[in-house]
C-alpha cells in the first residue's frame, strides 16, 4: 500500500536540535484520494507512530486532509482516542459545538490573546489541545505555539534569581467572575460557566476540589488560586517546563472587572516585576511559530510541551476546539 501521509516542511517552522517544530503531515503525493474515514482509520491504526510525533516535537499540524465541518472534526479527535477533558475553571468564553467539539475562545477579533498553556492556573489541566480551522481567516488571526522548556531555559539563563523565586513560592491567581458570561472579555466566563453550575454551594465545592478560594461579591465572585507552581517538571521528555499563565494575567488578564496588575502575584504575595514579564513576552515571540491557518487545518498541541495564543483577525474566522486527558 502506498504511504497516506509524509512529513511535510513549511517555512515557519523552527529546527531544536534536529526537531522540526511543528511536525506536519501532509497527504503522499501517492496515496489514492483521501476521505474522512480513511484518515480517521489511519489515525487509528498508525496511533503510535503519531504519538511518537507529538512527543518529540510537541506539536502536530495535519494539513491538506478531507476535515471540513465541526463534525469531521470530532471524529477526527475521537479517533486518536484520548479521553475527554471537562473545561471546568477554565477563563475563555466557548460553547460547545458538536461531541466533544467548542468553539476556541470567543473574544472580539481585535484582542490578542497571549501566550498560555490550556488551564495552566489550576491543578488539573488537559494534556492536549486539539484546533480545527473551519474557516480561515481573512486577515491575522495565527495561533502561534512555543516550546515551554526553550522559554524557561532561556528565562533561567536571563533571570536567575526570578526564576529561582518562581520556583520557591509559584504564583497566585485572582480573578473576579461576573454571573453571566460578558463576550467582550477574553477571561470573560463567569462563574456559572466556569463551574457549571447555577447553585452557590455546588460552584464552592467545585472551586475547592481545584484548590481555588472563592469570595462572593454582589454582583459575581473573585476567586483565588494558588500558590501554584510556575515551574513543572515533563517527566516523560526529563526536563523543566514554564507551565504557567503568568504572562497572559499580567498583560492579558483586564476587562470591566478585572486590573491584570492585581491578577497574578508571586506565591508569598509580593508583586511581580513588570520589566521581566515584558520581557518573557518578547522572548515568548522570539521563539513562538506562527502558521497562517488554512481550512481544514488540524493542529494537535501536547499542553505540557506547548503554550499557545492568538493574534487579533480580521473576520471572518472560525477556529474550533477540544481538550483531551
Amino acid at each position: 500500500m502506498a504511504e497516506y501521509w509524509v512529513e511535510a516542511q513549511i517555512p515557519q517552522q523552527k529546527l531544536y536540535n534536529g526537531i522540526q517544530f511543528p511536525s506536519v503531515l501532509s497527504p503522499s503525493s501517492t496515496a489514492p484520494p483521501s476521505s474522512l474515514s480513511v484518515l480517521t482509520k489511519t489515525i487509528q491504526t498508525q496511533k503510535l507512530y503519531l504519538q511518537s510525533l507529538l512527543h518529540k516535537s510537541g506539536a502536530l499540524l495535519l494539513r491538506g486532509f478531507p476535515v471540513s465541518t465541526a463534525s469531521d472534526f470530532n471524529d477526527v479527535v475521537e479517533s486518536f482516542g484520548f479521553e475527554e477533558f471537562p473545561y471546568v475553571g477554565g477563563a475563555a468564553p466557548r460553547s460547545n459545538v458538536v461531541g466533544r467539539v467548542f468553539t476556541a475562545n470567543e473574544s472580539p477579533p481585535d484582542q490578542k490573546i497571549p501566550f498560555h498553556h490550556e488551564m495552566a492556573q489550576v491543578p488539573e489541566f488537559p494534556a492536549k489541545v486539539f484546533f480545527f480551522c473551519e474557516i480561515e481567516p481573512a486577515n491575522g488571526g495565527e495561533t502561534p505555539i512555543v516550546l515551554s522548556h526553550i522559554v524557561y531555559e532561556r528565562m533561567r539563563a536571563k533571570y536567575p534569581e526570578f526564576v529561582e523565586r518562581l520556583e520557591e513560592h509559584g504564583l497566585i491567581y485572582t480573578r473576579i467572575l461576573g454571573e453571566g458570561d460578558d463576550p467582550s472579555s477574553p477571561i470573560g466566563r463567569g462563574w456559572q460557566s466556569t463551574f457549571l453550575t447555577k447553585d452557590k454551594s455546588v460552584a464552592q465545592q467545585r472551586a475547592a476540589k481545584l484548590g481555588m478560594k472563592l469570595e462572593w461579591l454582589e454582583d459575581g465572585v473573585k476567586t483565588v488560586m494558588g500558590p501554584i507552581p510556575a515551574v513543572k517538571f515533563d517527566k516523560t521528555r526529563q526536563r523543566k517546563i514554564w507551565f504557567n499563565s503568568m504572562v497572559a494575567a499580567y498583560t492579558g488578564w483586564e476587562d470591566a472587572r478585572n486590573d491584570p496588575l492585581k491578577a497574578v502575584t508571586f506565591g508569598d504575595g509580593k508583586p511581580l516585576p513588570g520589566d521581566v514579564i515584558y520581557d518573557c513576552l518578547k522572548l515568548l515571540e522570539e521563539e513562538s511559530v506562527a502558521i497562517p491557518w488554512q481550512k481544514g487545518d488540524v493542529l494537535l498541541l501536547d499542553n505540557l510541551a506547548v503554550l499557545h495564543s492568538r493574534r487579533s483577525f480580521t473576520p471572518p474566522r472560525r477556529v474550533l476546539a477540544s481538550l483531551t486527558k
